[in-house]
């Protein structure tokens, strides 16, 4: 059965469609309202939205734009109530609605039917979600996000396998590889290596030794950010293997970790909602640069490679993964985006260190490869291509440097060898690498733009 829109209004204000189960005669549990609004028929479904509007309460409306993504009702249903309990209007579809959830903190949800409406809803795409949906660790005071805003990605737990030492391959054997294909560039205590964008958008996600360090990769294709932790931590006595959820919260993916089953903010490198909240945990971030495979090979020609041989069937092709999101100004999903300085998928290059945060938009790099500048009082030099999205950044010491992307000399003429751990003079002196990465617009100010500076030159 369908209703048209005057029905389904009448019947909002008292109809005879009303199922007993939840008349005004019955006391009814919120969760049972909710459940109603995608389990019920047409009729159960209409009478639910119609209890929860006479209910009066803002508390449930995290569960109905919950209820609009699955639902088989149409979703001006869902609208003509949310419109009636939160006095609000910001459109008339899930997207909207996520963004209104997202800009109205106060509005608290009601804690325990939430709860197990998301966990009925995901077990039933996957039960394996449940590792991550223990309620005991989904309670508001527990949690370091919101749990009304964490949604699904559309994949499940591992969907998008991550690669747990893949094979490697030299350089030369590579013949896969374009010169102007991307890679991620990771160079630790001379073990020197590269990550294919192709193949990296299918996995999002390494976990390796490189140069005796555990790390792993968090690549967020929805973000454009690819950051490199070190995943041994203080307390820990193995260090921490990551997967991807199949979770997302404003756009980012959350990761996990195989030991605790703990969310993750990929972007920030903190446990999020398990038992490793509040354990003063903070991944350590390493350098990490994206160039392309002919600039890396040309100055790194010992380095490895990431093979085609992963043990999955995918398109590893160039241009593939995710090409019509990559291409688009829009993003997949909902978040919240400041616009007024720069667009939402614009790039940014962005460092996390010295006790703060500062980005810096790839368009600087347009007319000067060579920047001199610094945050916190340190003095930095970045060296950057916004075409290529490449950018390194080392602390200069006061000195200041010109150049380009291939050579850079100091204001006293000496030239200065770029490497992947420090800028090196010819009397041996070394000025270090700092670690920051690449991201869109959209992510690094979601989650940074009130701690973080932004480069104006």
């Amino acid at each position: 059965m369908t209703f048209t829109r005057r029905e389904f209004t009448a019947g909002l204000a008292g109809s005879a469609l009303l199922p007993t189960v939840v008349s005004a005669q019955t006391a009814v549990k919120e969760i049972d309202l909710l459940k109603a609004t995608i389990n019920s028929s047409p009729e159960g479904a209409f009478a639910a939205l119609t209890a929860i509007r006479k209910r009066g309460k803002p508390d449930l409306a995290a569960g109905l734009i919950m209820a609009m993504r699955f639902a088989q009702l149409p979703q001006n249903y869902f609208v003509e109530t949310l419109n009636e309990i939160t006095g609000a209007k910001p459109g008339d579809n899930w997207f909207d609605w996520m963004l209104w959830q997202e800009a109205n903190p106060q509005i608290i949800p009601h804690q325990a039917s939430l709860i197990e409406f998301k966990r009925d809803i995901y077990l039933r795409i996957d039960p394996n979600f449940d590792v991550f949906l223990k309620p005991r660790h989904l309670q508001r005071d527990r949690m370091k996000i919101r749990l009304e805003e964490i949604t699904w990605g559309g994949v499940r737990k591992d969907g998008i396998p991550s690669l747990d030492n893949p094979k490697l391959i030299v350089a030369k054997q590579a013949d896969y590889m374009r010169k102007d294909d991307l890679i991620f560039g990771v160079s630790i205590n001379g073990d020197t290596r590269a990550y294919p964008l192709r193949i990296m958008g299918w996995h999002e996600m390494f976990n390796e030794v490189i140069g005796g360090v555990p790390v792993a990769l968090a690549y967020c294709t929805l973000c454009g950010s690819g950051i490199l932790f070190e995943t041994k931590v203080k307390g820990r006595a193995k260090p921490l293997i990551f997967g991807s959820s199949g979770f997302l919260y404003r756009s980012n993916k959350l990761m996990f970790d195989r030991a605790t089953h703990s969310l993750w903010n990929q972007f920030t490198g903190k446990p999020v909602s398990g038992k490793l909240v509040n354990k003063g945990i903070e991944l350590q971030q390493r350098p990490v640069v994206i160039t392309t495979w002919a600039d890396w090979r040309q100055i790194n020609p010992q380095t490895r490679v990431l093979s085609v041989n992963t043990g999955y069937n995918r398109n590893y092709g160039s241009g593939v993964v995710y090409q019509d999101y990559f291409s688009s100004p829009d993003l997949m999903f909902p978040t919240n985006v400041d616009q007024r300085q720069h667009r939402q998928k614009d790039y940014v290059f962005g460092i996390r260190e010295f006790g703060g945060a500062k980005a810096w938009p790839l368009k600087a790099f347009r007319k000067n490869k060579v920047i001199n500048d610094g945050m916190l009082g340190r003095s930095l030099v970045l060296i950057g291509d916004d075409k290529t999205r490449t950018v390194r950044a080392y602390e200069r010491k006061g000195i200041t440097f010109s150049g380009n992307t291939k050579t850079v000399k100091s204001a006293d003429g000496t030239q200065w060898q770029i490497t992947e751990d420090a800028l090196v003079a010819p009397d041996g002196r070394q000025l270090p690498r700092v670690a920051g990465h690449i991201a869109y617009w959209f992510a690094w100010n979601g989650y940074l733009g009130a701690q973080s500076e932004i480069y104006k030159g």
